[in-house]
């Protein structure tokens, strides 16, 4: 289930592709546990989402949050877009247009 929030960038299947298998081999990098989504766990992934444009986010067991209505929260305060969630693993993705090109993720055409 792929989808974009209001403000990100809309992303082709060829990019949701590609960013999908960038992500394959990622660990979670942050955790929604049982205080959901709070302003810790958004400047975490905000954070992360800076350095690294491609991240994700484990929503774990003990969350009252639901793994689909994270990902759209996080997409939507995150301004980022949903590339994947898979079991309770969000793959979020966000352009930072001030990495340097060496660094930046380059999406296809």
């Amino acid at each position: 289930m792929t989808k974009s929030s209001p403000k990100a960038k809309k992303l082709t299947g060829h990019q949701l592709r590609h960013l999908r298998g960038l992500g394959h081999h990622l660990a979670p990098v942050v955790m929604v546990g049982r205080e959901g989504i709070s302003p810790t766990v958004l400047a975490a992934a905000s954070d992360n989402l800076l350095a690294h444009e491609l991240i994700k986010v484990k929503v774990q067991q003990t969350s009252d949050v639901d793994r689909q209505t994270a990902a759209d929260e996080l997409a939507r305060r995150l301004k980022s877009a949903v590339i994947q969630v898979l079991g309770n693993t969000v793959l979020l993705y966000r352009e930072n247009p001030d990495r340097r090109p060496d660094q930046k993720i380059i999406l296809p055409d």
